[in-house]
């Protein structure tokens, strides 16, 4: 007998109860388990909104600014000081250039002062002037019936029209004037060796103090640059943030809209404000469109609220009230019906439904469900074997709702 022959027979009988083996060990007996987390059908508002995030920006804020170069000899103020405008915000002892500046800046605000006073007094003597020219032309042109055609009445009335506009535009002349001196004014104070507030408001972010030395490369002859000192912030003003909407967000984002705003500054506290304007210009970079949005703040009390701080906004695009609604995990497709399963004595039961607006804790069911049903909004397998169990979900989670444990098998 050649044993050979037999030898592949006898590999597939020992492969075949090996196999036979595993599977008394790990399947045979096995038990599955169906549970089905569930939750009830509710009626409230669903409420939609749109999540972004973005910084808080100066808002109102006016900066404490100067172009003089020196050193600070006196700061009369401190940070959340409330200070009036005009108010001595610091005292600088200016270098030379700076000196020299500022007696020219000087000079150049006594010119336009002059200037304006000129234009008042001259606006005098052209009303004057246009009164004595209509007065000609009434009596003589007018008086003696003369053709409009008469050389002498065309040469009257032209120089009292002539007179009318002199005596007209000199009101620019005097407001011009007044523009000149004002800036010319606003000039001489970033000179100036004393520092004042430009409004009435809390100080803050004061950047100096007594010795700062305060100096920039970038003023020359012809050139100033201005530094920023500090902030006014305006009493009772209002902070505002910027967020960026995506092109979807965007179409739903109106002024007006009331937000929440969570900030990491302020773990314990939510802040509630409104959109204030929406740019739909939009703005592209590397290919994507956004569109920048301000957000401005509800009246709060905090001083401590800095520009650039981060913020998580809520925008609240939509409430629709007294609606019934499900989890979106409750909802599944079969033949292209929207069906949830109702939960009766133990079974999950299809039940189809008509589904309408898709909300942050929801979906708006308007038929085939009432207040208060059963539902499953999830399901999980566990399998049990003599070494092993195995737990497979839905691949949902539960979102929203009053939830449960019912187990079927």
């Amino acid at each position: 007998m050649n044993f050979k022959k037999f030898l592949p027979r006898i590999y597939i009988i020992l492969f075949v109860f090996v196999l036979y083996f595993i599977y008394a060990q790990y399947f045979k007996g096995s038990d599955s388990t169906v549970t089905y987390k569930t939750g009830l059908v509710e009626k409230g508002d669903l409420i939609s909104s749109v999540s972004v995030s973005g910084t808080v920006t100066s808002g109102n804020n006016l900066s404490i600014t100067t172009s003089a170069t020196g050193t600070v000899s006196n700061v009369f103020v401190k940070n959340g000081d409330l200070v009036k405008k005009g108010q001595k915000i610091a005292q600088i002892t200016v270098d030379q250039d700076s000196l020299q500046k500022q007696t020219s800046a000087w000079a150049s605000y006594l010119a336009a002062k002059n200037s304006l006073e000129s234009a008042k007094n001259k606006i005098n003597s052209l009303q004057s002037t246009a009164f004595k020219v209509n007065q000609a032309f009434i009596n003589d042109a007018v008086a003696r019936n003369l053709d409009v055609t008469d050389p002498t009445y065309i040469q009257q009335h032209a120089d009292w029209l002539q007179a009318e506009n002199d005596y007209k535009n000199q009101s620019n002349v005097i407001a011009q004037s007044q523009v000149s001196l004002t800036s010319s004014y606003y000039s001489y104070q970033q000179f100036s060796s004393t520092i004042i507030s430009p409004a009435d408001g809390l100080v803050s972010n004061l950047s100096i103090a007594e010795g700062t030395l305060i100096s920039s490369s970038g003023n020359t002859s012809s050139t100033t640059t201005t530094q920023k000192l500090g902030t006014i912030k305006p009493k009772n003003d209002t902070v505002q943030a910027q967020v960026t909407l995506s092109e979807i967000d965007a179409t739903k984002v109106n002024a007006g809209q009331t937000v929440t705003i969570a900030m990491d500054a302020f773990p314990d506290k939510t802040f509630t404000g409104k959109v204030l304007i929406v740019d739909t210009n939009g703005q592209v970079s590397s290919g994507v469109t956004s569109y920048p949005a301000t957000i401005q703040f509800d009246k709060i009390e905090l001083n401590t609220i800095y520009p650039n701080m981060g913020v998580n906004v809520k925008i609240i695009t939509d409430i629709k009230s007294n609606c019934l609604f499900v989890p979106a995990t409750a909802i599944s497709n079969l033949n292209g019906q929207k069906i949830v399963k109702l939960y009766n004595s133990g079974k999950p039961i299809d039940k189809e439904v008509e589904i309408g607006q898709t909300g942050d804790s929801g979906v708006e069911i308007l038929s085939g469900l009432n207040e208060g049903d059963v539902i499953v909004t999830s399901t999980s397998t566990i399998t049990k074997t003599n070494s092993t169990q195995t737990n497979t979900s839905s691949p949902f989670s539960n979102i929203g709702g009053r939830t449960g444990g019912m187990t079927g098998r």
